[in-house]
């Protein structure tokens, strides 16, 4: 637990140091040249087509019940392990691709990663719960990355597949082994 507490600190720390971005934040589509092999893809690609998030509660008029009702905190808890078991997209299982994301590093006290878990938006895992297990990528970095604030925009290339892992952090529906990491530039 003290492990967790001081990576948030660390964390909230750093996102101090990206100050151009807050919490929920999404990137912009591309600016740099593509690898020729890696298509890109968006986030709502790793989502199945059928998926509904809000399957489970959508009979419930949350914004009527109070945080403290016992019928929210029932329909919180169902949504929590609803997201954590989120289906991935099959399709995309071995597609050669590059995204967008935010890094959460897995790896602590570095000025390098070879190892995090890619996010569509800044804060995701730290600052607000993290997102379903379908939008959350396991990264293994052939190569580490430098990194300025462990919550680092990033372009990451690679091979992705369907592998659910679970760490401190947030439960992943995905692992990528990525040969490429690079920083995110704006247009």
């Amino acid at each position: 637990m003290k492990r967790i507490i001081a990576l948030c600190c660390s964390l909230l720390a750093a996102s101090a140091l990206a100050a151009d971005y807050k919490v929920g934040d999404r990137l912009a589509p591309a600016t740099a040249a593509k690898p020729a092999t890696y298509k890109e893809v968006g986030w709502d690609d790793l989502l199945p087509k059928d998926w509904d998030p809000m399957k489970t509660i959508k009979d419930l008029q949350l914004d009527k019940l109070k945080d403290s009702d016992p019928r929210a905190m029932e329909a919180m808890d169902k949504l929590k392990a609803m997201w954590n078991a989120a289906p991935t997209n099959p399709a995309m299982a071995g597609k050669a691709i590059r995204i967008p994301g935010f890094m959460v590093p897995l790896e602590f006290g570095k000025k390098e990663v070879k190892e995090f878990l890619l996010v569509p938006y800044f804060g995701a895992c730290i600052h607000v719960p993290p997102p379903p297990a379908n939008q959350i990528i396991h990264v293994i970095a052939d190569q580490p990355f430098k990194t300025k604030t462990g919550m680092d925009a990033v372009w990451v290339s690679g091979v992705i597949e369907q592998a659910f892992s679970r760490s401190d952090m947030g439960e992943s529906g995905y692992r990528m082994r990525a040969v490429q990491i690079e920083p995110y530039k704006e247009r």
